[in-house]
């Protein structure tokens, strides 16, 4: 779970500062103020992570997010530049590195949480990475893992040199001792966060670092991105059986990832929370999926939006249950630990129907412990927010609301909201 987020000079952002993340995070604010760009930059770093290409230091054009080239997403686009990006996070399960050097049975380093630091610089020909570090705290003890250029840090990023692309491992609080040798350079990272195969070779006591990897990779596989706007309702669903990893990006897999969670639950449990919640927000009464005919893989979704009423297609009702289904499928489908992105899941919805996300929302974090960041313009769901931390359903270590706005330079500030014990916002 994502605790903590920074960004230096990217798009609109000069510093974000440290933005504290928290089980049910939100941004609100105008129009064009840097709220999605906060967002943007985690689905960057997610689509980096799952690109195949190891040798690309960001993937900017991916399956998430479209942001242009590095000159776009640098801030104020003067290249050369440098972006510098931060991200703090707790692990699912503690990360025990063993102490192969000296006694294999005795654990080195027992690790919760990991911080993970990158700049990456940009000139009109290539992108490159100044250094990268991973860190953590045991025992009052700061412990820091990367890799650094070896040109001076201060110098000109338009200087080149015999050196440019020679590396240094970054090693502070715990010695790495290098294999006898000649003392050839590292050669660059791969990506932006991952040592090369190398390092292995060349260290004695380095194996461990590949675990701060995989932890990272964990970190944005377990990440999740419904966009802000959503599949029209469809009269036939096809299912042949498979098991989507989501809900897809506009929630066009939604009735699929249903459809799949009645063979690992072994009953329609899902389905029946999410006629609950559609209920919960006044949408419908009654909500079921079932064949076309017998031996098809083709499906239909019915609904009834009054006790009274006569069972439709979900294509007959109003646009808001085929908007909202998808965050409800995703909020139940992912597994638990992970974190979801959303933008503006109030979309196309009634006001009473906008606070009554807040609910759900508390009820997905609290029970399934699962993260949200989202990213508003519904003061609906604000005041229902702000409600539930008077009501003590919610505390303030629970939730960060934050405003975002621009500065009359065109730069995006952000304010940490300040809520008392009654809801009221202080600042």
């Amino acid at each position: 779970m994502i605790t903590q987020l920074r960004a230096k000079y990217f798009k609109s952002w000069q510093d974000t500062g440290d933005i504290r993340i928290a089980p049910l995070t939100g941004f609100f604010g105008t129009n064009s103020s840097g709220k999605t760009a906060i967002l943007q930059l985690l689905l960057m770093l997610k689509q980096t992570v799952e690109a195949v290409d190891r040798q690309r230091v960001l993937e900017t054009r991916g399956a998430y997010v479209d942001l242009g080239t590095f000159s776009d997403i640098l801030h104020k686009h003067q290249i050369p530049g440098k972006i510098h990006v931060s991200v703090d996070w707790n692990l699912p399960n503690l990360l025990e590195i063993p102490d192969l050097e000296n006694e294999p049975d005795r654990t080195l380093f027992s690790i919760s949480a990991l911080g993970f630091a990158t700049t990456i610089q940009g000139t009109a020909d290539s992108i490159s990475v100044e250094e990268f570090a991973y860190s953590f705290n045991l025992n009052d003890i700061n412990y820091q893992f990367g890799m650094r250029r070896q040109n001076d840090r201060d110098q000109d990023i338009n200087a080149t040199s015999q050196n440019d692309s020679e590396y240094d491992l970054i090693h502070s609080g715990y010695s790495l001792k290098r294999n006898r040798g000649r003392a050839w350079p590292l050669t660059p990272p791969l990506k932006n966060y991952r040592f090369p195969d190398r390092v292995n070779s060349y260290y004695q006591n380095a194996s461990f670092l590949s675990d701060f990897v995989l932890a990272f990779e964990e970190l944005f596989q377990n990440l999740y991105y419904l966009g802000p706007l959503r599949d029209d309702p469809r009269r036939r669903y096809l299912w042949a059986g498979e098991k989507p990893q989501d809900v897809g990006q506009r929630g066009e897999l939604a009735i699929p990832a249903l459809l799949a969670s009645r063979s690992f639950t072994q009953s329609n449990m899902m389905e029946e929370k999410v006629g609950q919640a559609l209920r919960d927000l006044g949408l419908i009464s009654e909500f079921n999926i079932q064949p076309i005919a017998e031996n098809l893989k083709d499906y239909e979704v019915r609904v009834r939006q009054g006790s009274n009423s006569s069972e439709v297609s979900i294509a007959d009702v109003g646009f808001g249950v085929s908007q909202i289904l998808p965050v409800l499928v995703l909020c139940y489908y992912v597994p638990k630990g992970s974190t979801i992105i959303l933008e503006q899941p109030e979309i196309h919805l009634h006001p009473s129907a906008q606070t009554a996300w807040a609910d759900i929302f508390i009820d997905t974090m609290k029970n399934r412990k699962v993260q949200i960041i989202l990213e508003s313009h519904s003061e609906h769901l604000l005041r229902r927010l702000q409600r539930r931390l008077a009501e003590e359903q919610l505390t303030n270590q629970d939730a960060a609301l934050y405003f975002c706005q621009t500065s009359d330079r065109g730069i995006s500030e952000i304010t940490a909201l300040e809520l008392d014990q009654y809801g009221n916002i202080n600042n």
